[in-house]
């Protein structure tokens, strides 16, 4: 598959996890990345992700789906005990964090989903707005991947949630 038509199948595959219920944001990306990887982690790894969903447990702080990425990156990158940090650790979590923070003005829950405070997701449009996001992350994440040689589109899993329209 060519590198765009792949990105934008990670990106409706993360939104539709989000859209169809069966994932908040952070959850949303962590599995569409173990997707994109072959699944080399349990499916249980998705759970390490629940408690960041709306900014840490509906605190507002963080955005999820920033936090989402932050853990996928460490699947890729992250170290075991006694190991060094890999640089690109470091480099590619302030990267996802700038992109956001460039796009967004903040990486604050809060602050970007300002214009529909205290919602609760009872809009469409907030609901959307951070789907919107959750895609956004997952793409960043995986296009950072391919450039990195850990993902090559060509023979990459393709992935759904089962829940697209054909």
């Amino acid at each position: 598959m060519e590198k765009q038509a792949y990105l934008e199948m990670v990106k409706e595959v993360a939104e539709d996890y989000f859209r169809s219920g069966t994932y908040y944001c952070s959850e949303a990306v962590v599995e569409t990345i173990n997707d994109v990887l072959g699944k080399p982690y349990d499916d249980d790894v998705v759970r390490l992700a629940s408690g960041f969903p709306i900014g840490m447990g509906q605190a507002q702080c963080l955005c999820g789906a920033v936090s989402g990425g932050q853990i996928a990156l460490g699947m890729v990158y992250g170290r075991k005990k006694g190991e060094p940090m890999d640089p690109q650790m470091f480099e590619l979590a302030k990267g996802l964090h700038d992109y956001i923070k460039e796009g967004y003005r903040s990486v604050c829950c809060r602050i970007i989903t300002r214009q529909w405070q205290g919602d609760d997701f009872k809009s469409e449009g907030r609901k959307q707005h951070c789907i919107e996001i959750t895609g956004k992350v997952a793409v960043w994440v995986v296009e950072r991947l391919i450039e990195a040689g850990k993902i090559d589109p060509a023979t990459a899993p393709v992935i759904t949630t089962g829940n697209q329209a054909s």
